[in-house]
């Protein structure tokens, strides 16, 4: 698979805090690559750099250094504009409350392909019911949003970033704060996306175990700094998670399934307090 997206010596750094001795977060010596087809799953620690990095690979940042291309072509001679046109995001915060049906809400990411017009095209029309059909949401098309549940709201915002007609698809913990339900729901619309239509997705999540059911690699940031990328089996291995992760863990790998899970190693009771 050739690269989608190239990350060559990426530097980024905040500017200090004001009045503090802190010192300012910075990312170093970014070096990855994102092949066309592949889901690539970016987990770490709070404060790691995934966020930062989200915002450099959508230019709501600007690297201080090294480089980022996608196809080949570097981020910083494209418009965000542009690069809407091939870089779809679903953030972690839903949409605003506002009483946009469905369909309006999908159709808003049309706008990068015509900012000017006031009103639809049919090949727009076409392109959002395509988009709410790939996410079972065609049916719901005239529903208000802010009366969907969880799970349907969520896809509702993934069919929005499928009417931008992405190249790359990144996802912000699409899972946080729904529960097993609407987890295996979003869980097997993204499998679908990448199966049957060859999506290209960057997954960010904090559940290591749904990073590692779904990427085809992980790349693991800790500090700013890339800590180790490869498949699943080589990432989360239990002596570098400790190290990362401060905590002790268990990786274990499931018989019939093959699935690794991971595990937080609990303290025995009987330990505390000496």
């Amino acid at each position: 698979m050739s690269p989608l997206v190239e990350v060559l010596g990426l530097e980024f750094a905040y500017p200090p805090p004001e009045g503090r001795r802190a010192r300012a977060f910075r990312l170093s010596s970014l070096a990855f690559s994102i092949a066309a087809g592949e889901v690539l799953g970016l987990i770490g620690p709070n404060s790691a750099g995934k966020t930062t990095l989200i915002r450099l690979l959508t230019k709501v940042l600007e690297p201080t250094g090294g480089r980022i291309a996608l196809d080949g072509t570097s981020l910083g001679t494209l418009s965000r504009r542009e690069l809407a046109r091939q870089v779809a995001v679903v953030p972690q915060e839903g949409p605003p409350a506002f009483s946009y049906t469905v369909e309006q809400l999908v159709l808003m990411g049309r706008y990068p392909h015509a900012p000017g017009r006031f009103f639809e095209r049919p090949e727009d029309l076409a392109v959002a019911r395509e988009a709410m059909a790939a996410t079972g949401m065609l049916d719901l098309a005239s529903v208000a949003v802010e009366t969907l549940s969880g799970g349907e709201r969520q896809r509702a915002i993934v069919a929005r970033a499928l009417a931008q007609e992405p190249r790359l698809l990144i996802l912000d913990e699409p899972t946080a704060h729904l529960d097993l339900r609407y987890q295996a729901e979003v869980v097997g619309l993204l499998r679908r996306l990448n199966r049957e239509r060859g999506m290209t997705i960057l997954l960010v999540s904090h559940d290591l175990n749904l990073a590692a059911e779904l990427s085809d690699r992980l790349l693991l940031l800790d500090a700013g700094k890339i800590a180790r990328v490869g498949s699943p089996e080589e990432v989360l291995d239990e002596a570098l998670l400790a190290e990362v992760y401060g905590c002790p863990v268990s990786v274990e790998k499931s018989p019939g399934s093959r699935r690794l899970l991971v595990q937080v190693a609990w303290p025995d009771a009987s330990d505390e307090g000496g």
